[in-house]
């Protein structure tokens, strides 16, 4: 795995973090800056500098054995487009140069399946089926942003047509694309073999994913029958999680045979918040809830974190402790402990603060001090994850494609 390029992932995280470290700060003090622009910088070098990026190395690493000069130039390209939304969204939110950078991205993205679709090598039907499912939901993501233009122009931002595209790109790029594609990988380094409980655990998984769509649209188009399809899949998704460790029991062996038991740990921590992920959604069966999550802010936020976070970049760290660009060290161990630290105090900060709203029990004393002191955990423990890797000799050998 490609040294250079997994730095230039964790660069974007760090910037991404530090960031959202800044959006908690001006609860604190007033700065010079736009909230809503810097929470879209935030939110885009996130998930398209962070987790595009770094599906993009694994993929090629994992499943393209030719490596072919086009990916590396396309990374390249890709992380401009990352740059140029890095130093555009924080000034002057959606405007030209901004979408500009973000239509590069998608461009961007569209090659990138194309590539992978075409040089794809795997003799795992497990992998191969994982891998393009995943691929599909990214470019279907897209088809959200596609129609922000044509809803802006006839019936404005506050529209239901535009928010539900908002809610469209979103729920299909995390639940989606970056949810399987996490999985994919997860599932190749364990060999999960093609199975009767594979198959049913895929069809569970697509089915949910594309059924519980229904509850964000219910937020701006309000139905009862979306309440029932949310419901349906909901239940469909609880069946999946059950498949899924279904598959992982046998592999049991695998996981905690790891050279490195932080790789285990962080596999624990994917997969329990994964569980909670489900937890939580399940609760929105119930129609007060749903509009509660709606309502209080901190409960999406949360929930955006316990996906973005907790799940995939759970398993994104994984992955990356599994290589050889880590040295073991005590700085690498408080830096993986730092994330997971910072990630549970903000989360349980958000969620008493979200019950206290429910309950109308005004704010937690020091509640922003407190989340913005808890949120320094997550920068200090991405930037020693990256000196560590930074700092280290060691290159990723062709046998980790097989452990």
């Amino acid at each position: 795995m490609p040294k250079k390029l997994v730095i230039v992932c964790l660069i974007n995280f760090f910037i991404a973090a530090v960031m959202g470290l800044t959006l908690r700060f001006s609860f604190i003090d007033s700065i010079d800056i736009n909230y809503r622009f810097l929470t879209h910088a935030h939110s885009h070098v996130a998930m398209l500098g962070w987790v595009y990026l770094m599906l993009y190395v694994l993929f090629v690493h994992y499943f393209v054995p030719e490596k072919l000069k086009v990916f590396n130039r396309l990374f390249w390209l890709t992380e401009v487009a990352v740059i140029g939304m890095m130093l555009t969204f924080p000034f002057q939110g959606y405007a030209a140069i901004s979408i500009t950078f973000s239509t590069l991205h998608i461009f961007c993205s569209y090659y990138f399946v194309y590539l992978i679709w075409k040089h794809c090598k795997t003799s795992s039907n497990v992998s191969q089926k994982l891998l393009k499912t995943a691929l599909l939901f990214m470019v279907v993501s897209t088809f959200g942003v596609w129609c922000l233009g044509p809803a802006v122009a006839t019936l404005g931002q506050s529209s239901a047509f535009y928010q539900i595209a908002i809610q469209f790109f979103l729920h299909y790029q995390f639940n989606g694309w970056f949810l399987i594609a996490v999985l994919v990988v997860f599932f190749h380094l364990l060999q999960v073999e093609n199975s009767k409980i594979f198959k049913q655990f895929f069809w569970l998984l697509i089915a949910s994913t594309l059924l519980t769509f229904a509850l964000p649209t219910q937020w701006f188009a309000p139905h009862d029958s979306l309440l029932w399809i949310n419901g349906f899949g909901v239940v469909i998704q609880i069946l999946a999680l059950y498949k899924c460790f279904q598959l992982i029991k046998p592999k049991i062996n695998t996981l905690t045979n790891q050279k490195n038991k932080l790789i285990f740990y962080m596999y624990c921590f994917a997969l329990i918040c994964f569980v909670l992920k489900v937890v939580f959604q399940s609760l929105s069966i119930l129609p007060e809830f749903s509009q509660v999550v709606y309502e209080h802010r901190n409960f999406v936020i949360g929930f955006i974190h316990l996906l973005m976070l907790g799940v995939i970049s759970g398993f994104l760290f994984a992955f990356i402790l599994k290589t050889d660009l880590v040295t073991v060290s005590k700085s690498l161990t408080f830096g993986v402990y730092s994330f997971v630290l910072g990630f549970v105090l903000t989360e349980l900060l958000l969620l008493i603060q979200g019950i206290k709203y429910y309950f109308k029990g005004g704010i937690l004393t020091e509640y922003y001090l407190l989340l913005f002191l808890f949120s320094i955990l997550l920068p200090l423990g991405i930037s020693f994850i990256l000196l560590n890797i930074i700092k280290s000799k060691k290159y990723a050998t062709s046998a980790t494609k097989k452990t």
